[in-house]
């Protein structure tokens, strides 16, 4: 058991007498180290040796002298702080940051390596094409010139929609917001980054709950939970650093931690319960659990009569999952659940933890619904120690999602409606109707005009469908027949050797990267392949969002490498081929022709972001927190004192009205025990104020100091003048809500943020006071139901719980019972499920070109089961085919261990470079080709997706294995 021994966090190495001598100067953990090694070995060797010491000029100081920046670590969205040691303009060592609440002065192997990141040897050095079968080395202005002029002709001939741009969550926040920009200028909504493979089902699961999707608390504040409750995630491995904080409520708490996972991960062997469930059963084992809790009364009756709508539709799903039930779908016994449900009765505030073990399905949004549903049952919304903690995987897949990297809305999820295009025409200085004319119409199936302007574009998890489905079947005229790979790996996504005939049917592949990429080398192609070298996050500046919706400034550490050049210089040259660069920059200032300046960038989403608050950080702001870090609490993330008394780090959004109204952001979602000036707030009300003749405001219930003591709608300014609260506008306020819509503007079209400010002077949350919902009637399951995988080997309960009939979205029509009627179980018996190393981040790429990195885990393999294994007569260590049900097969080592269950398999999804049996290492640009290959699981991953976002299916599909 672990006790606590200590009140602090990580500490700096403790100082000797000798360096008291100092005064008052910083000496930091390196600095030391070199002044001891001078004076134990430097002196003592030149003295042995009869030498002289030369004194130091000022002139010679000035050369050596080493610069600190601060910058972000890019492998995961804790947000850990990297200080850089530069001279000379190079990149000479780094620290970890310990004065940042995140990190604390921790870092993991992948942190503790990004300066190689940024010098690795394996780099993309210059732009290149793929020309007769060879690389063949060119200028910025020859691809610029090349891509544009074959873009160009592609749109003449087959519509904007031909061209689709994926973008990053490498992205730093005006990046990404550019990017979306960028893509509507271009005229098209084919656009979408990694969030739609990982975390897509959360943000429309949570965000249809309670209003926002994204984390309510922080890591920080699971110092404050009594019990953590972690389903579909390994932060041991996905995100070390977090883990410290899990330990910290553990030991400081006694707080148990239960884990649900198919396989025993590094995480679980923390675990005071671990809970080993079936892959794919994650709505059935939650009802298991909230049978329990309301068959014995132990939900919070207040909390749900007064916040919550639905919960009575909810008992009567959950009626159905007794603990028999429970078990025969999940494999749990009912007796481990009741004593899981009864140790989150007993120890609130409790919070729940998820990650893609819990996203990534064909119901991944029931899914999440589901954990927001035991929490509502809990009464742990809304408070400290409680809510629903996401751990993102990428250093901005927050921001790149709050900033609108997405195929379904425009940034801060205004979706794609009239009204929203209004909105940010008005923000961008745009006429409106110019914006309309360069996107295309098609005819819907009534022979009416169909603006694609405001329907969803194709999302990343289908652009293979995008290039290779027939025209007929899709809600767009033409196929797509370029592709922009900027920033992500392909490896990364599911039915690779589809992927491989969808990159070979393209008439140009432009890959935007610091390295390659699987992109270079898994086809087959010979011409009309790019390269193009982006710098890292650490040659550029900007801002970057946490997991807990904190925004980090990243000052540029060193110039842009070799040839690469920032995201924002690549889009300014692409913007000024096509012709449109003036009106893209408008409001931006450029600092030369081609590199907008970052700063005016983050003030023009600041004055756009009004719904999920992204409009109080400013530059100076965000800047200020950094270089301030060591003022702000480790738990609650409030400065004490300082510059910035009273913010909480990093004005966690929403941070309310413009940075001159000086909001302190707000560290916890729907906490209604602080003045929503000082950081409170209530559940959204987004869905409306009545359903079914039931109530869906809230009842009795409202922030500290609100003047209306109830539930409220979302504020305009018609509410505002019935309250009487309109006189309390300035009169520039009135004239600019007057120019929009009059009375009709509300608290999120509202361009001066008076809306804003005036119901935050009155007390009230700017986007209502209402109940969260646990039924969305808008969702094909309005109630979270379990529904079995498409491959699933459990053929007894398809009839019980079958997926969906086949559906058309996305401009796609997506498979679903005309996949899961084929038995594939008797050839196809072990279910195959994928996830993280502690090593390798995302597709791998960056890492495994780091040798530091690329020494620790060398070998792509498969973890079997003992049992499993020797029935089929495998050894650990040997070579094993695995086989994917729709043919994609892979050749990696066998790892027998008990960590997954009799009949299920588990393969790390970072790997790449290796195809169905094929080293493609010859493939890639000389001395761009990662230290370490692998097969990508992906390529024996099947199709699956979810009913709402598309997410792809990668933790509940079939296989076979051999010995190879």
């Amino acid at each position: 058991m672990l006790r606590k021994k200590t009140n602090g966090v990580a500490r700096r190495p403790q100082r000797t007498s000798i360096l008291s001598t100092i005064g008052e100067k910083t000496v930091d953990r390196r600095a030391f180290l070199r002044g001891s090694g001078l004076t134990i070995g430097g002196l003592a060797a030149i003295s042995a040796t009869g030498g002289t010491v030369t004194p130091a000029s000022a002139q010679t100081a000035a050369a050596t002298a080493v610069e600190n920046v601060k910058s972000v670590c890019t492998h995961c969205s804790v947000g850990c702080t990297v200080v850089a040691e530069v001279q000379n303009g190079v990149w000479i060592g780094q620290e970890p940051g310990w004065d940042s609440p995140f990190n604390l002065g921790a870092h993991c192997a992948k942190g503790a390596s990004v300066r190689e990141h940024a010098h690795g040897e394996r780099r993309l050095k210059y732009p290149m094409k793929k020309e007769g079968g060879e690389w063949k080395r060119i200028s910025w202005e020859e691809a610029i010139n090349e891509i544009g002029d074959g873009m160009m002709k592609i749109r003449e001939e087959s519509g904007p929609d031909s061209v689709y741009w994926l973008g990053s969550a490498k992205h730093n926040n005006e990046q990404a917001y550019l990017f979306r920009k960028f893509a509507a200028y271009w005229g098209t909504n084919n656009v979408d980054h990694q969030a739609r493979i990982c975390h897509s089902t959360t943000v429309a699961g949570v965000a249809n709950t309670w209003g926002y999707g994204a984390m309510t608390n922080s890591y920080n504040d699971i110092h404050n939970s009594k019990a953590i409750f972690l389903i579909g995630g390994n932060p041991a491995e996905a995100h070390p650093v977090s883990l410290l904080h899990i330990l910290k409520a553990k030991e400081q708490n006694n707080a148990p931690l239960i884990v649900c996972d198919p396989r025993f991960t590094r995480t679980a062997a923390h675990a005071d319960e671990f809970v080993r469930f079936r892959p794919g059963t994650d709505v059935a084992l939650i009802w298991g659990i909230l049978w329990h809790i309301f068959e014995n009364g132990w939900e919070d009756k207040e909390f749900i009569r007064t916040r919550v709508w639905g919960m009575d539709q909810i008992k009567t799903e959950v009626a159905k999952w007794n603990p028999e039930e429970t078990e025969r779908v999940t494999g749990v016994p009912g007796s481990q659940l009741r004593r899981v449900a009864l140790t989150m009765a007993n120890n609130r505030p409790g919070t729940v933890i998820w990650c893609m073990g819990g996203t990534q399905h064909t119901n991944g949004n029931n899914n999440t619904r589901a954990y927001c549903v035991l929490q509502l049952a809990l009464g742990n919304m809304g408070t400290s120690g409680g809510g629903t903690n996401i751990f993102r995987g990428h250093d901005n897949v927050q921001g790149a999602t709050d900033l609108g990297v997405l195929s379904h809305t425009l940034p801060g999820y205004y979706g794609l409606s009239a009204g929203a295009w209004g909105h940010w025409s008005r923000v961008w200085g745009e006429d409106l109707d110019w914006l309309k004319g360069q996107f295309a119409t098609i005819k819907d199936k009534d022979g009416k005009d169909k603006p694609l302007m405001n329907e969803s574009g194709i999302p990343v998890s289908r652009w293979i469908d995008g290039v290779l489905e027939d025209p007929a079947n899709m809600d767009q005229d033409h196929n797509v027949r370029a592709m922009v790979l900027w920033g992500h790996a392909p490896n990364s996504q599911t039915r690779g050797p589809e992927m491989k005939t969808a990159m070979e049917k393209l008439d140009m592949l432009v890959v935007i990267d610091p390295y390659p990429t699987v992109s270079a080398v898994l086809h087959d192609r010979t011409d009309g392949v790019y390269l193009l070298p982006a710098c890292t996050q650490f040659e550029t500046r900007g801002s970057v969002t946490a997991s807990n919706r904190s925004l980090q400034w990243r000052d540029r550490v060193v110039a842009p490498l070799f040839e690469s050049l920032p995201d924002e210089v690549i889009m300014a040259k692409f913007a000024n081929k096509f012709g449109w660069s003036d009106r893209l920059f408008r409001n931006i200032e450029m600092e030369d022709p081609e590199t907008p300046n970052v700063e005016s960038i983050t003030r023009e989403f600041n004055s756009g972001l009004w719904t999920i608050g992204y409009t109080g950080q400013s530059p100076e702001r965000l800047k200020s927190h950094m270089a301030n870090q060591h003022t702000f609490d480790r738990t609650t993330l409030q400065a004490i004192g300082g510059p910035n008394d009273g913010e909480y780090y990093g004005l966690p959004w929403p941070c309310w009205g413009t940075a001159e109204m000086g909001h302190p952001g707000t560290p916890n979602l729907y906490d209604m025990s602080k003045p929503v000036a000082e950081g409170g707030l209530t559940f959204r009300a987004r869905f409306g104020v009545e359903r079914d003749g039931e109530n869906l405001l809230a009842e009795g219930v409202y922030s500290v100091g609100s003047e209306i003591q109830d539930g409220y709608p979302e504020f305009t300014m018609q509410m505002l003048m019935d309250l009487g609260w309109d006189g309390d506008l300035t009169a520039e306020e009135r004239a600019v809500i007057d120019g929009i819509a009059a009375e009709k503007t509300n608290w999120k079209t509202d361009l001066s943020g008076g809306i804003q400010r005036v119901a935050i002077k009155h007390g009230c949350a700017p986007f209502g006071n209402a109940k969260a919902r646990t039924v969305v009637w808008t969702f094909p399951d309005p109630i979270p139901l379990h529904r079995e995988p498409l491959y699933t080997p459990r053929r007894d309960l398809v009839a019980d719980y079958p997926t969906y009939e086949d559906r058309h979205a996305y401009r796609l029509p997506t498979l679903y019972a005309s996949i899961q009627k084929n038995d594939f179980s008797k050839d196809y018996p072990i279910i195959l499920t994928s996830g993280r190393l502690v090593e390798y981040e995302g597709g791998g790429d960056e890492t495994r070109s780091n040798p530091w990195l690329a020494e620790l885990q060398q070998d792509m393999f498969v973890e079997i089961n003992p049992r499993d294994a020797n029935n089929l007569g495998i050894r650990d260590g040997s070579q094993v085919w695995v086989e994917g049900p729709e043919g994609g097969k892979v050749k990696v080592m066998a790892m027998l261990t008990e960590r997954v269950g009799a009949g299920v398999a588990f393969m790390p999804f970072h790997f790449g470079g290796h195809f169905q049996g094929d080293d493609l290492r010859h493939k890639y640009p000389a001395g761009a080709d990662p230290y370490v290959l692998g097969e990508s699981t992906n390529t024996a991953q099947t199709y699956g997706y979810d009913s709402v976002t598309q997410m792809q299916e990668t933790k509940a599909t079939l296989c076979k294995i051999w010995a190879a």
